[in-house]
């Protein structure tokens, strides 16, 4: 098998990531959810997930589809296309599974894999997090990460607006 195949193999459909889920489950694995677009990835990005990681034995990462990104935060968005961005975060080491969803929040697919954390950054009150129900219900945890100083993707994208 290629490093690409390796790299693709981490990116599911939401009826694989259940299956896939219910194994890990049945394994004993601490089952780690974040979501985002994750458009124009950036060093607070890498932090971000390194540490939900830490959390658990197996990181999921749901990522917003490039029409779900376009409600969220405009028609210019997202910069990098989907299948683009979900090859990028299946490549990281410490993400186990990309998930697409194109809901405007992660509600469905939470309840469809039912994590035992919940991850988001710390700009969220846990109990305003979506998901935090589902989590709660089961007896998981929902867990807030601090961003770094200074790096956004909008941040990075006014930036290149202005030097234009």
């Amino acid at each position: 098998m290629t490093q690409l195949d390796k790299i693709n193999n981490k990116i599911s459909s939401w009826q694989q990531a259940t299956q896939i889920a219910t194994e890990w489950m049945k394994n004993g694995e601490k089952i780690v959810f974040t979501n985002g677009c994750f458009d124009l990835v950036h060093r607070g990005h890498i932090d971000y997930l390194s540490k939900a990681k830490d959390l658990g034995s197996k990181l999921v990462l749901g990522l917003n589809t490039d029409a779900s990104v376009q409600r969220l935060k405009g028609p210019l968005r997202p910069v990098v296309d989907e299948q683009s961005r979900a090859i990028l975060m299946a490549s990281l080491q410490f993400i186990d599974m990309v998930v697409l969803f194109d809901e405007d929040t992660p509600y469905q697919l939470i309840k469809a894999l039912q994590p035992d954390v919940l991850v988001k950054g710390s700009d969220y009150k846990a109990e305003n997090i979506v998901g935090y129900d589902i989590l709660m219900a089961k007896g998981g945890s929902v867990e807030t990460i601090d961003f770094v100083e200074g790096f956004s993707t909008s941040s990075i994208v006014e930036k290149i607006k202005t030097s234009m």
